[in-house]
C-alpha cells in the first residue's frame, strides 16, 4: 500500500495559496491556553468558489519524545455559495480560516493538513517551544 506521506503537498505559505498557516500568540507557556489561527490563502487568496474550493483543516499535535501524534480538530468549511440559481449564486460561503484554543504540556510540533477539492493534501507544521 502506498504511503499517505506520498500524496501531501508541502510548499512555502507566502507562494502557495492551498498551504494551511498556522499561528499562535506567544510566548507559548505549557499547561496554558494557546490561541491558535488557522488559514488557508494567507498570502494568496483561495478562490472559494462552488467548484474549487477548501473543505476542511485539521490540526494535530506530535509531542517530544512521544510515538503518537494527537489529532486536536477537524474543521470543516461546508459552504462553497452553492444555488439552485446555479454555482457561485448563493447567499454565503466559507472562508477557510479558523481559531482555536488548546493547552499543550509537552513542547513539540502543530501540523495542519488543509483538503482542496481539486489540489488535494496540503500540509504545513509549526515547532512549539515553552518559555521559560
Amino acid at each position: 500500500m502506498e504511503s499517505l506521506a506520498n500524496h501531501l503537498q508541502k510548499d512555502d505559505w507566502k507562494k502557495e495559496k492551498h498551504v494551511p498557516v498556522i499561528e499562535v500568540n506567544e510566548p507559548v507557556k505549557k499547561g496554558q491556553p494557546v490561541d491558535v489561527h488557522l488559514c488557508v490563502g494567507k498570502e494568496i487568496p483561495h478562490p472559494n468558489t462552488t467548484e474549487h474550493h477548501i473543505r476542511w483543516i485539521k490540526l494535530f499535535y506530535q509531542p517530544d519524545g512521544e510515538k503518537f501524534t494527537i489529532h486536536l480538530g477537524t474543521y470543516q468549511f461546508e459552504a462553497h455559495a452553492e444555488s439552485v440559481e446555479g454555482p457561485n449564486k448563493g447567499s454565503a460561503k466559507c472562508n477557510p480560516c479558523v481559531h482555536t484554543s488548546v493547552v499543550l504540556e509537552k513542547p513539540g510540533t502543530l501540523m495542519a493538513l488543509s483538503y482542496c477539492n481539486i489540489h488535494g493534501l496540503w500540509e504545513n507544521s509549526l515547532r512549539i517551544d515553552f518559555e521559560e
